[in-house]
C-alpha cells in the first residue's frame, strides 16, 4: 500500500508542475492547443488526486459497514476520472472551434515546442511508472491514472508536432485542429477506461485465464470430493472473489472436509493476491456402492465418482 500511495503522489507532484507550465505557456502564446494541454493537465492531477484518495480508502480493511471490503472504491474512481476526461474533451473542442473561423496569432512557438516536448517526457516516465506499480497491485485506479498520463504523453507529442507545422507553414488554423484531435484521443482514453471499471462495479467474472487456473486447483484435489458446482468469481478493485459448492459424502468427518477446504484455499491463495474463497460444503447421501462411507473413510479417496457426483448435484440444484 505504501508503494500505491507512493506513485499516487508523484502522480499529483507532475502534474502540478506540468499544468501551471502549460497554462502560463498557452497564455503567453495565445495558443489554444497548448491551453488545451493545460486543460488536459489539469485533469490529470483532478485524477491524480482522485486516485490518491481512492488507494488510500481500498487499503483499509472490511468493517461492518463495508463487510466485503473496500476494493470498489478504486473501481468508482476510475469512472469518475473517466467522466472528467470526457469534460475535459467537452471544454477543449469549444474553445477550439470558434477559432477555425479566422487567423489567431500566435507567439513563441520554440518556448511552445519546448514546453510540450519536456511534458512528453515527464508524463512518459511518470505514466511507466505509474503502470509498473498498477500491475502489481492489480489496481485499477492506478492504471487508470497512468493511462491519463499515457494519453497526455501522445497529445504533448501531437501538440509538438503541430506547433512545428505552423512554425513551418504559417498556417495557425492548424492550432484548432490540433486541439480537436487532443480531445478525440482523449474521448477515447475515458470510454475504455469507463468499459474496464463498469467491469468490476457489474461483479463481471473474472478472465477466463484466471478461470482455468481456479479450476486446475480444483481438478488437483479432485481424488478427495465428489463433484464441485456453482463456480462463481468476481472482482472488486485489487479484490478477487472466488465461492463454490464442493460434494462430499454424507459421512466424511468434518475436520477431513475442513482441511481440504484450507488446502484448496491455501493453493488458490498462493496464485492470487488478495483473494476470498468461500466453499459451501454439501453432503451426498446416495450410499452408491461406488462411495460407501467405511471405504471413503479408510482410504480418503472416491474410486468412482461419475454417478453419486452427478445424483448429489441433482439433490441440491433447485428445480427449473
Amino acid at each position: 500500500m505504501n508503494e500505491k500511495i507512493r506513485a499516487a503522489r508523484l502522480s499529483i507532484a507532475s502534474s502540478t508542475v506540468l499544468t501551471l507550465a502549460k497554462l502560463a505557456t498557452g497564455i503567453f502564446m495565445n495558443s489554444i492547443s497548448v491551453l488545451s494541454e493545460a486543460i488536459h493537465s489539469g485533469l490529470d492531477l483532478v485524477a491524480a488526486m482522485i486516485a490518491f484518495l481512492s488507494v488510500r480508502e481500498s487499503s483499509k480493511p472490511a468493517d461492518e459497514r463495508h463487510p466485503f471490503g473496500h476494493g470498489k472504491f478504486e473501481n468508482v474512481a476510475s469512472i469518475i476520472e473517466a467522466v472528467l476526461i470526457l469534460a475535459a474533451a467537452a471544454m477543449i473542442i469549444a474553445s477550439a472551434y470558434p477559432k477555425l473561423r479566422g487567423e489567431v496569432e500566435i507567439h513563441s512557438l520554440g518556448l511552445g515546442a519546448a514546453i510540450m516536448g519536456i511534458s512528453a517526457l515527464v508524463n512518459f516516465l511518470v505514466s511507466r511508472e505509474l503502470m509498473s506499480v498498477a500491475r502489481k497491485t492489480e489496481s485499477p485506479a492506478l492504471e487508470a491514472d497512468a493511462w491519463h498520463l499515457r494519453t497526455d504523453v501522445y497529445t504533448s507529442l501531437g501538440v509538438f508536432a503541430g506547433i512545428l507545422a505552423i512554425k513551418i507553414t504559417g498556417l495557425t488554423i492548424l492550432d484548432p485542429l490540433i486541439a480537436m484531435g487532443v480531445a478525440l484521443l482523449i474521448v477515447r482514453a475515458a470510454v475504455r477506461l469507463i468499459i474496464d471499471s463498469m467491469r468490476g462495479i457489474l461483479d463481471v467474472q473474472l478472465p477466463e485465464k484466471e478461470q482455468q487456473v481456479i479450476r486446475e486447483i480444483l481438478a488437483k484435489y479432485s481424488p478427495h470430493y465428489l463433484e464441485y458446482h456453482e463456480l462463481k468469481t468476481r472482482k472488486a478493485g485489487p479484490q478477487r472473489f472466488i465461492e463454490l459448492h464442493l460434494v462430499v459424502p454424507g459421512g466424511r468427518a468434518v475436520n477431513k472436509v475442513h482441511d481440504l477446504c484450507d488446502q484448496i484455499e491455501e493453493e488458490v491463495r498462493h496464485h492470487f493476491k488478495d483473494v476470498n474463497v468461500l466453499i459451501h460444503i454439501e453432503p451426498c447421501y446416495q450410499q452408491c456402492a461406488s462411495c460407501n462411507q467405511a471405504g471413503w473413510q479408510q482410504t480418503d479417496t472416491a474410486p468412482d465418482k461419475s454417478f453419486c457426483g452427478q445424483q448429489a448435484r441433482k439433490n441440491y440444484l433447485p428445480e427449473k
